[in-house]
């Protein structure tokens, strides 16, 4: 069973790597559309600019890829800007149009209640729709660093984050997950996460 973890420069691989590792992962990073084809499940980590990896991402010709494996049925995380990618449009600089997986448009969190943007640190998760990823999620902290978030309908929203607002911290839509947050910075809670992205991973593996 093989994770490949998707390069295109956005940042913050050798963390995810490291984590997955550590979880006995088979974990490769890669853009080679070949190997992102035949791989049993995808992460699509990030930090930067929605404008900029949408880009990259295009560039690589990685965005059909990516859109064929997921409609395949094989499983995909993404994790902070990652996750961002996943909706339909960002308004992060312009509009730019994103993977479009998962219904929403990605928006700036309002500098109000006197609250710091963009918003860093640990923060407790609020499960408000169980999936197989949201085990045990309830109450813990994990770790953000973002500046936007994914304004998707109910139906996709899993977990969320008080920061003077409801904080998208999780969304998902079939085979589709993100995580505003960083599960690899995030200690024990996020291994956690990333070993039921693991499970997920081989079961639909075995099962095809």
């Amino acid at each position: 069973m093989t994770i490949a973890v998707i390069d295109y420069d956005a940042g913050n691989t050798a963390n995810v790597l490291h984590a997955l590792d550590k979880l006995g992962v088979d974990a490769v990073l890669t853009s080679d559309l070949t190997v992102i084809e035949s791989a049993d499940g995808l992460i699509l980590p990030g930090v930067g600019a929605f404008p900029t990896a949408m880009a990259e991402l295009e560039k690589r010709d990685l965005v059909k890829t990516i859109k064929s494996v997921v409609a395949d049925g094989v499983p995909l995380l993404g994790i902070c800007l990652g996750m961002q990618l996943l909706v339909e449009a960002s308004e992060e600089h312009q509009l730019t149009t994103g993977l479009g997986l998962i219904p929403g448009v990605c928006r700036p969190i309002p500098a109000s209640n006197g609250l710091k943007v963009p918003h860093m640190g640990w923060n407790s998760l609020d499960v408000v729709n169980d999936t197989p990823l949201t085990t045990n999620l309830q109450d813990n902290y994990v770790y953000f660093v973002h500046s936007y978030f994914t304004d998707v309908p109910s139906a996709f929203l899993d977990v969320t984050t008080d920061y003077g607002m409801p904080v998208p911290a999780m969304i998902s839509k079939a085979n589709v997950y993100g995580a505003q947050f960083h599960p690899e910075k995030s200690g024990e809670v996020g291994l956690g996460i990333l070993k039921r992205f693991k499970e997920i991973v081989y079961a639909n593996s075995t099962s095809n």
